[in-house]
This record gives structure tokens, C-alpha cells and sequence, in this order.
């Protein structure tokens, strides 16, 4: 499916100054570098890989990557800072490789953009190799309604939450499409986090203060109102100030993790394309 001139526009605002707050994260990196288990001699795949932060990572120990992405802005900032990645404009439905010419792939806070679920599993799976490894780092709506920031703005998480697919539907769209998970990894977020994604601000809630913060995180940008913000900022402010914030944290603590890795593997009897 092609993308949408509303996606489009999306995608290439958030790419404005878009590594500012968007960097790649070690703890993160390791535990992709770990589930994916990329061998030298193989070729991976970043879908929906914005500026590639996480793919020039694993560029810089030699492993060989191709970075996709529907935005041309991203891929241009992308592009400009290294040269041993190969970049690709597309989607996870619209990928042009060969059928079985990739060893695996990463996908990274992507689904959410992605037009048709469905479609992206199949097309990965069309280009993984058999046995090959898709490692997708995501959260779900379960996991997004114990973020405090329900509490301030509860029409932008009801919006975030509803383009998010439940663990169950990923689970039941990766085995349709030749896929079976082999592992899942709970992720909780850290104090020094670098990729200032939606909910990096857990334990630092000024973050969110911050209108250049805001501005690489996809929920701000394309799905709020700006009312809502406006009025979930000024009670965030008032109650830091005040001290009432930690109550109001607490009240979200739970055991879901914040984020989720999953680990799948492609069967060796699938068939390209069906």
C-alpha cells in the first residue's frame, strides 16, 4: 500500500532535527544485537529505520545492512553521515529485495506506522531466508495504559494505543505469515535512556516540558490535540512542582514492562509469497 500524503507529511516532520532526541541506545542495541544474532557474512534489514541510528550501529561492527523508510527527509539525514549502509525509500509492504535474499531483520518502534500489518509480516517474511530472524522491538495497548502519561493526556495515549496491535494479534499475523515466536523480552525504561521515544520520560517527567522532546516523539507531533497538551502540560508542571507527581507515578507501577523485544523465527518450509 502506498503511503499517504497525511503519513508522508508525518513522517518527514518528525525527521526535522529528528537525532536530536533520537539516538541510539546501548542497552537497546545490545539486546537487538542479541536476539538478532547477525553472523558477518549475512545481510539484514532495518525496516522503518528513520535516520538509521540503530542500523549505522550495527554498520560500525561490520555487519551489512539495508536501511528502509518511507520518509526521504530521514533517509537524507541517513545517508549524509555514513556510507557502508545500503538505503532504500519503502515500506515493510512495499520492500523491493529478492525473495530469501535477507538473514534478518530489526524493526524497531515501527509497526505503528506501518498501513497493513498483514501485508508487512508477509512481505518480511517473503525476503527473510528460511530460518531466518525478525526481531521487533514494540509496546502494546496493555502495556501503554500503565504509562502515567494516561493521566495527562488521555485522548493522545487512547489514539497511540489504538495504532498499536496487541501481542496477540502480532502473534497470530506472524505465524500466518510463516513466522513462529521464539522468544519475548519485557523492556523496562531506564533513568539514562538516550532514545527519547514516547515513554523515555518515565523517570524524568520535566522531559516532557520540553517542546524539542516532544517534537521527535510521533504521539506529540501527529496525534494530539493541542488543547489536551496545553492542559495536561500545565497540570504535569503544577503537580512537579508541587510534589503530587510521584503519587500519581506510583499509581502506574506495574510488572507489564514498558516495552516489548520479540523474537521470530521463519520456518524452513515456507513457501515465497504464499
Amino acid at each position: 500500500m502506498a503511503m499517504t500524503p497525511l503519513m508522508k507529511a508525518t513522517y518527514d516532520l518528525i525527521g526535522l532535527n529528528y537525532n536530536a532526541s533520537r539516538k541510539a541506545d546501548p542497552q537497546i542495541f545490545d539486546r537487538l544485537l542479541s536476539h538478532l544474532s547477525p553472523s558477518p557474512q549475512g545481510l539484514y534489514l532495518d525496516i522503518g529505520c528513520g535516520t538509521g541510528n540503530y542500523t549505522k550501529e550495527f554498520a560500525k561492527r561490520d555487519y551489512r545492512f539495508i536501511g528502509v523508510d518511507p520518509s526521504r527527509a530521514m533517509l537524507d539525514v541517513a545517508e549524509a553521515e555514513t556510507s557502508n549502509v545500503t538505503w532504500q525509500l519503502g515500506s515493510a509492504e512495499t520492500i523491493s529485495l529478492p525473495a530469501e535474499s535477507i538473514d534478518g531483520v530489526i524493526a524497531t518502534l515501527t509497526m505503528h506506522h506501518w498501513q497493513n500489518l498483514e501485508a508487512g509480516f508477509k512481505r518480511l517474511s517473503d525476503v527473510l531466508k528460511p530460518g531466518g530472524k525478525l526481531v521487533i522491538f514494540t509496546s502494546h495497548p496493555a502495556q501503554m495504559k500503565g504509562y502515567w502519561l494516561c493521566h495527562y493526556f488521555p485522548e493522545m495515549m487512547k489514539h497511540s494505543m489504538l495504532q498499536m496491535p496487541a501481542f496477540e494479534l502480532i502473534e497470530q499475523l506472524l505465524s500466518e505469515s510463516g513466522l513462529t515466536i521464539a522468544t519475548t523480552e519485557k523492556y523496562f525504561v531506564h533513568s539514562n535512556l538516550q532514545d527519547l521515544f514516547l515513554y523515555s520520560g518515565k523517570h524524568d517527567p520535566r522531559r516532557y516540558l520540553d517542546p524539542n522532546f516532544r517534537r521527535g516523539i510521533s504521539s506529540f507531533s501527529s496525534l494530539a490535540n493541542k488543547i489536551e497538551v496545553n492542559k495536561g502540560l500545565q497540570k504535569l508542571q503544577a503537580d512537579i512542582e508541587s510534589g503530587q507527581i510521584d503519587k500519581i507515578i506510583s499509581k502506574y507501577e506495574n510488572n507489564l514492562g514498558d516495552y516489548l523485544f520479540i523474537s521470530a523465527k521463519k520456518h524452513y518450509d515456507s513457501i515465497p509469497g504464499a
